[in-house]
């Protein structure tokens, strides 16, 4: 297993470095498929948010879902600690999860591939690609999948980060259980039912919503 420790604003001591990694290695306890983890440091310069101003991301990739957990505090070490313990719980929700699906699962089922239903998201990505000439070079710039990219918002101070994600094909319910497994509020996929590409949210209390894409956009006129 790869243990790739990254900071933004700070510096990573070797002390800090050993602890990361004696945490991190737990990891396989729950997930012997795992390949590599990312661990990501950013420290808030802002002295108004002190008590949240070292935050600690971490990130699964293995041969399976991807499962992320975060947390911030006024201490580095604290927040390890913090997002670790979420981390193990998703991972351990996670393999129990796979074992109930092999206990149920009908060996005789076989599942046709959606070959036609890939074609026509292939044919509504054509309908949305921008020309070359109608956007900026910032928006129409390659980025590759996962790798966050940040650029400032005109002549403002407000910077936008911008990640391009590879949306599978899905229940709603897998997206839901998937939304939880990296921790964040939203979850782009794409509805196995209607081929659309969807979002599930969270609402108030344990409701959730689910945001349905018209796939056959335009661009709007300058």
């Amino acid at each position: 297993m790869e243990i790739i420790v990254e900071a933004r604003n700070a510096e990573i001591h070797p002390n800090f470095r050993q602890y990361v990694e004696e945490k991190v290695a737990k990891v396989e306890q729950f997930y012997p498929r795992v390949q590599r983890v990312n661990v990501e440091l950013t420290h808030e310069p802002n002295q108004r948010q002190a008590d949240t101003s070292e935050k600690v991301e971490l990130t699964v990739f293995g041969k399976g879902p991807i499962i992320r957990a975060e947390a911030s505090s006024s201490d580095r070490y604290a927040s390890v600690d913090i997002a670790c313990g979420k981390l193990y719980e998703r991972l351990r929700r996670a393999r129990d999860r796979a074992k109930d699906h092999r206990r149920h699962r009908d060996p005789h089922r076989h599942e046709e591939p959606l070959k036609i239903e890939e074609l026509n998201l292939r044919d509504a990505a054509k309908a949305v690609t921008p020309k070359d000439d109608e956007f900026s070079p910032d928006i129409a710039r390659e980025r590759q999948i996962g790798v966050p990219d940040e650029s400032q918002l005109g002549d403002s101070p407000v910077v936008v980060r911008q990640k391009l994600h590879e949306a599978s094909v899905m229940t709603v319910s897998e997206a839901l259980y998937q939304m939880e497994l990296v921790g964040h509020p939203f979850f782009v996929f794409i509805d196995s039912e209607t081929m659309q590409p969807c979002a599930v949210y969270h609402r108030r209390g344990w409701t959730y919503g689910v945001i349905r894409l018209d796939a056959t956009a335009t661009p709007r006129e300058k």
